[in-house]
C-alpha cells in the first residue's frame, strides 16, 4: 500500500513539475519570438520591462489577469467560461506522453504518438465551444475554419507518423528514438516525409502562414474574438504549448531526440540546440512568408499533402515487404 501511495505521489509531483515547466517555458518563448521577429524586421521588440525586456512575459500575464472579464450578454456563459479551460487542458495533457530520456516520461505506453494526437484532436472541442458559445458569427466562423484545418492536417500527420513507425514497428516514442540511436536520424532516411511533416505541423498548430482562423481582415481575431483577460490567456498558452509540443515531437521523430553523444552533458546541449533550431524555423517562417488564403490552405492539405503522404507510406510499406520477402 505504501508503494502505491509513493507511486501516486511521485506521478503527481512529476506532473506538476512538467506542467509548471511547460507554462514557464511557453511564457518566455513568447518573448523570444517577439525579439527574433523584431530583429528580422529591424525593430527593437520588448526592451522596457526589466533588463533587455526579460520581464515582459510577467507584465503581460499580470495585465491579462487584472483586466476586467467581460462576457457577452448573448453568450452561453457556462460553455463560454469552460471552453478555454478545455483547450488548455488537452494542450497540456499531451505532454504526459513526451519522453525526455529513456526513463524520464510520465506515461509510457506503446501507442504514445496516437495518445498525443488524440489529445490534439480533442483540443478542437475547446475551439468549437469557444466560437459557438460566444454568440458571435465572427467567432463561430473562426471556430469552423480552425476545426476544418486541424482535422484535415491531422490525417496527413497521422499517415506521416506511420511512415516513421514502420521502421521500428512501434508507436512508442522511446522505441523510435532508440531505433535512431542504433542506425541514423530519420531526417536522412526520409527527407520527403520530414518536409511534409514540417508543413503539416505549421498548419496543425495554426502557425503562420497557415493562421487562417485568426485572419484579422475578415474574422477579427478568430474563435477567441469575444474572449478576454484570463480567458484569452488560456487560449494563448494552449496555442504556444501545442507549438512547443510539435517542436519536441519533430525532434523525437526525425532528429533522434536526446540521442547524440556518449557524454550526458553534450547530449543535453545538443538536445536543446535541436529544439531551439526547430523553433527558430517556426519563427522565421512567421516573419518572412505571407499568409495563405483559406481555399489555398485546404487545397494544399487535401490535394497535395495528403496524397503525397499516402503515396510515401504505401511506397515505404511496399519496399519493406519486398525486402523482407527476399531476405527471408
Amino acid at each position: 500500500m505504501n508503494n502505491l501511495y509513493n507511486t501516486i505521489l511521485l506521478s503527481i509531483v512529476t506532473s506538476l513539475i512538467v506542467l509548471i515547466g511547460v507554462l514557464v517555458v511557453v511564457a518566455f518563448l513568447t518573448l523570444v519570438e517577439r525579439k527574433l521577429i523584431a530583429a528580422s524586421q529591424n525593430r527593437k521588440g520588448p526592451n522596457i520591462v526589466g533588463p533587455l525586456g526579460i520581464l515582459q512575459p510577467f507584465a503581460d500575464a499580470l495585465k491579462l489577469i487584472l483586466k476586467e472579464t467581460v462576457i457577452p450578454s448573448n453568450a452561453r456563459k457556462i460553455l463560454f467560461i469552460f471552453s478555454p479551460i478545455v483547450s488548455l487542458f488537452f494542450a497540456l495533457l499531451s505532454w504526459a506522453f513526451i519522453p525526455l530520456s529513456y526513463t524520464a516520461v510520465i506515461v509510457d505506453v506503446n501507442i504514445a504518438v496516437f495518445f498525443i494526437f488524440m489529445s490534439s484532436i480533442l483540443h478542437v472541442y475547446g475551439i468549437i465551444l469557444a466560437g459557438w458559445s460566444s454568440g458571435s458569427k465572427y467567432s463561430f466562423l473562426g471556430a469552423l475554419r480552425s476545426t476544418a484545418q486541424l482535422i484535415s492536417y491531422d490525417i496527413s500527420i497521422s499517415v506521416l507518423i506511420c511512415c516513421v513507425a514502420i521502421f521500428p514497428r512501434s508507436f512508442n516514442l522511446i522505441d523510435i528514438v532508440e531505433f535512431q540511436d542504433h542506425s541514423s536520424y530519420f531526417v536522412f532516411y526520409l527527407p520527403g516525409v520530414f518536409v511534409l511533416f514540417l508543413i503539416a505541423a505549421l498548419a496543425e498548430t495554426n502557425r503562420h502562414p497557415f493562421d487562417l482562423p485568426e485572419a484579422e481582415s475578415e474574422l477579427v481575431g478568430g474563435f477567441n474574438t469575444e474572449h478576454n483577460s484570463s480567458f484569452f490567456a488560456f487560449f494563448f498558452l494552449s496555442e504556444y504549448a501545442s507549438v512547443l509540443l510539435m517542436v519536441f515531437l519533430i525532434n523525437h521523430l526525425f532528429l533522434g531526440g536526446w540521442v547524440a553523444f556518449n557524454s550526458t552533458t553534450l547530449s543535453l546541449l545538443f538536445y536543446l540546440v535541436k529544439i531551439l533550431f526547430i523553433y527558430y524555423f517556426f519563427l522565421m517562417i512567421r516573419s518572412t512568408l505571407p499568409r495563405y488564403r483559406y481555399d489555398q490552405l485546404m487545397r494544399l492539405g487535401w490535394k497535395i499533402i495528403l496524397p503525397l503522404s499516402l503515396a510515401m507510406f504505401f511506397y515505404l510499406l511496399t519496399v519493406i515487404l519486398i525486402t523482407n520477402y527476399f531476405i527471408n
